[in-house]
């Protein structure tokens, strides 16, 4: 068994230490700064100014951002006598605030032009993922890593060298060599940044677009603290999104034997400031409440609350007491600062707030529509069919990375170069042109041997071809062939593009049809096709009886109409010159040549018994034998045998005339 290659040396072979992966969700990035005439001092301070201006933009454009988990961050560290700014940030569900890091880097590289940076997550070169359709086809993830940099806003890849006999990925400290001595070296592909990039298009406004807001019921402790810091509600949904058996025990004071920190009671409605991934991700979440929970959830319905509404509220309650009550969540920063908060309300250093304050908080109510996709709508992007009006889409950004991943779709299946591992380079020995001998580079064996010898024409005469008629040509016999094979194959082509057409008009009928009418013709459709298939079992099982019927029939000699007897008709007298009933047969049968094999063994049987019963007569000599007794009790009487009537005439014919001689 072949195991995957991790480029592990083991002991004895040079160990180096572990394979490092990065964790999943992770996405780590590193800023060196390239410039040889800055010193070791004025590189530290470059990248120090780096870390202020990004705590710049992070002011300027996150003042009410919430970070699925961690947010960005870089630390100044050195490695290998370099200075450098390393950071990693988990984003957890979040894809938006991975390319929100990929954004803050590029734009700050465009202030910071000797800042080359690297960003990589557990996919590796997450950059040309999104660029696959672009890439040149000497880049593949074999070769990447540590080529792919951003630099000066813009990508940049390190090509193969000339020295690169075996191409490979490049080690950190060659690429730095390679981008210290030739900072030229690195090219730009228009195409590649344009496709790696295509998501931050509605940067920096998609920011603000990723957030939500909603108006829910909270107990008064979780308002304040919300109130106090809104990026805690992401630990809080986290924690019930990921709850366990233990955590759904804590909910419970009866079994749990420990007081709830936050009881479900005295609710507030309040506005909440969510993701767009933290709100589906709690929307989402089916879940039944325990005691005391589902108690207040009837109680907040009945109090006029929208049930989704009640429902989200003690969804975020049974989320904060999870993420303070449970040990596993006790070393997070949150919760040691949320512990703080609740040492200040029991000390008095801090008061919750009336229902008059409250009332003073801003409130806002975002619309759900970014929630909602039609389903025909979405049939027609996954077709390529979409109007781009977004109607049918709630969320315009949905829209668009659909409709992106259909286009590359669409593009890989359109490549016919491409196979399953993406558009690679053909070797000139899979492609079958055999017929075709000028885009080649090699000619066809077969007939470049065959027409060196006996076969070999005057290269000044044209060759005719030995089976073509005087006057006939081969290129029209080759033209009209042609023709005829290009008239199938459109004939075939339109077959194919009219059944295609039923089947997609059929398709789109059915997309049209309500769900109970979809289950009914699905379950009809089901139906067919199992008694399809028990029709098909039983017209296998006839077919093997008959087959082994007839296998059986064709053993014995049933079935074998053209039978010729084992044992050979017509031996014996027929077999000397004798036999003139069997010559005269022969003769009438080499006239005619319509009799058949069976009419004539059937007059060999006839012929034979006829002569064994003239020779058995005639051994009788006249006197009373069993052949004579037979044939006198059928009534047939036999003459006298022709070869004794002519032995008599001559003994008659001799006796007279030796008469006449004496006389």
């Amino acid at each position: 068994m072949d195991f995957p290659k991790d480029d592990l040396k083991w002991f004895g072979e040079g160990f180096d230490g572990f394979p490092k992966k990065l964790p999943d969700d992770v996405v780590e990035y590193i800023i060196y700064i390239i410039d040889t005439r800055l010193s070791d001092i004025q590189t530290r301070e470059r990248l120090q100014a780096f870390q202020r201006s990004l705590h710049q933009l992070e002011k300027k454009f996150l003042k009410e951002y919430i970070w699925q988990r961690e947010s960005i961050g870089l630390e100044l560290v050195r490695e290998e006598g370099r200075w450098l700014l390393k950071g990693r940030t988990n984003y957890g569900d979040s894809v938006a605030d991975e390319w929100l890091i990929v954004w803050f880097l590029r734009e700050l590289s465009k202030e910071f032009r000797d800042a080359w940076i690297r960003i990589y997550d557990t996919d590796g070169e997450f950059l040309l993922i999104e660029a696959a359709n672009a890439l040149p086809k000497w880049l593949n993830p074999e070769v990447a890593e540590n080529r792919i940099w951003v630099n000066n806003h813009r990508l940049l890849i390190i090509p193969l060298g000339k020295e690169e006999t075996d191409p490979a990925p490049l080690s950190m400290k060659t690429a730095l060599t390679i981008l210290d001595d030739t900072p030229a070296r690195p090219q730009h592909y228009p195409k590649v940044e344009k496709e790696a990039f295509h998501r931050l298009d509605n940067y920096p406004a998609a920011i603000a677009e990723n957030q939500h807001h909603a108006t829910l019921p909270l107990p008064r402790k979780v308002a304040h603290i919300l109130q106090i810091k809104p990026s805690y509600i992401a630990p809080v949904v986290e924690a019930f999104y990921l709850r366990d058996p233990i955590s759904i025990r804590l909910l419970q004071p009866d079994k749990s034997k420990r007081p709830l920190i936050f009881a479900p009671e005295d609710f507030v409605h309040v506005s909440v400031r969510f993701t767009k991934v933290l709100y589906a991700q709690l929307l989402g979440q089916q879940w039944n409440p325990p005691a005391p929970w589902d108690a207040a959830l009837d109680k907040l319905v009945e109090g006029g609350t929208a049930t989704e509404k009640a429902e989200i509220g003690i969804k975020i309650a049974a989320g904060m007491q999870m993420l303070l009550a449970h040990s596993l969540f006790a070393s997070n920063k949150p919760v040691r600062e949320i512990h703080l908060l609740l040492e200040d309300l029991e000390s008095g250093d801090d008061t919750l707030p009336t229902d008059d304050e409250i009332a003073q908080w801003p409130r806002r109510e975002d619309d759900e529509g970014w929630l909602n996709i039609d389903f025909t709508e979405f049939e027609k992007e996954l077709a390529g069919k979409g109007g781009g009006d977004g109607k049918g889409f709630g969320d315009k950004g949905a829209q668009d990375n659909l409709k992106k991943m259909v286009e590359r779709f669409n593009a890989f299946l359109a490549d016919d170069e491409a196979d399953h591992k993406g558009a690679t380079e053909l070797d000139p020995m899979d492609i079958d042109n055999d017929s075709d001998a000028e885009g080649r580079d090699w000619d066809d064996p077969e007939t470049d041997d065959s027409n060196e010898g006996d076969h070999k024409t005057n290269a000044d005469e044209p060759s005719i071809p030995a089976a073509s008629p005087v006057g006939s040509s081969s290129k029209t016999t080759a033209k009209s062939n042609k023709k005829g094979d290009d008239k199938a194959l459109e004939s075939e082509d339109e077959e194919a593009d009219a059944e295609y057409a039923e089947y997609e008009a059929a398709y789109e009928k059915f997309m049209t049809l309500s769900a109970a009418e979809k289950a009914l013709l699905t379950d009809e459709a089901r139906e067919l096709a199992l008694e399809q298939d028990a029709e098909q079992e039983e017209d296998d099982e006839i077919k093997k009886l008959t087959e082994a019927m007839e296998a059986e029939l064709f053993s014995h000699g049933a079935l074998n109409l053209n039978a010729k007897p084992a044992r050979a008709h017509g031996k014996g007298l027929l077999s000397d010159g004798k036999g003139k009933g069997k010559a005269k047969l022969e003769e009438v049968a080499e006239e005619d040549g319509s009799e058949d094999e069976d009419d004539e063994d059937l007059l060999d049987e006839d012929y034979n018994l006829a002569d064994n019963m003239l020779k058995a007569f005639k051994g009788q000599a006249g006197l009373a034998g069993p052949a004579g007794n037979m044939m006198k009790a059928m009534g047939v009487q036999f003459p006298r045998d022709a070869d004794d009537e002519i032995k008599s005439g001559r003994i008659e014919e001799a006796g007279t005339s030796k008469g006449k001689e004496k006389v």
